[in-house]
């Protein structure tokens, strides 16, 4: 039996700028404040003498590799991320449509109603009503109109929804 995986596709590229800031806070807050407080711990636990017995020496060598893991990771991924902006003035859309960064009031067959809002994958977990544009429902979403029904095909057997609504710009009261 191999242990080979097949590559996970790709995520795309685009993000809100909201969550490219946040991004950019979170390299920011690892890369100027983190690492040096980090390096400094771990340059005080070397002094102290052997460091095969040391924990604060061996921790914070794991920590710093984290830092420097994850910092790789932020600047790799914002370099070829493409920033849209949903609430530019003079963005040409049809504003019944659903499109990236758009609010979607979605209505199920029970009548239960809920807002979201389509953002990238780098994004999703900013809020509980964000959905990420790779995600099934998200794919469903995408290039739909105001009105639309969709049905999804889930484990527990097909669910129908209804595109209630459909805004771009702040966020909606809820239904």
């Amino acid at each position: 039996m191999s242990r080979y995986r097949p590559p996970a596709a790709p995520a795309s590229k685009y993000i809100t700028p909201e969550g490219a800031a946040r991004l950019q806070q979170e390299l920011h807050q690892l890369w100027q404040v983190e690492r040096p407080q980090v390096t400094l711990a771990v340059a005080a636990a070397a002094a102290q003498g052997d460091r095969s017995e040391n924990a604060e020496y061996t921790y914070g060598k794991k920590r710093l590799h984290e830092i420097l893991r994850r910092v790789r990771f932020l600047r790799k991924r914002l370099e070829g991320m493409t920033i849209v902006d949903a609430h530019a003035p003079g963005a040409r859309r049809d504003t019944r449509r659903v499109y990236f960064g758009a609010w979607v009031l979605i209505e199920d067959a029970a009548g239960a109603r809920r807002w979201h809002r389509i953002v990238g994958p780098d994004e999703f977990d900013m809020a509980d009503d964000y959905l990420s544009m790779d995600s099934p429902l998200g794919r469903a979403l995408l290039r739909r109109a105001q009105g639309d029904e969709l049905v999804l095909d889930l484990p527990a057997g097909p669910r129908v929804l209804t595109i209630v609504e459909v805004r771009y710009g702040a966020r909606p009261e809820a239904p």
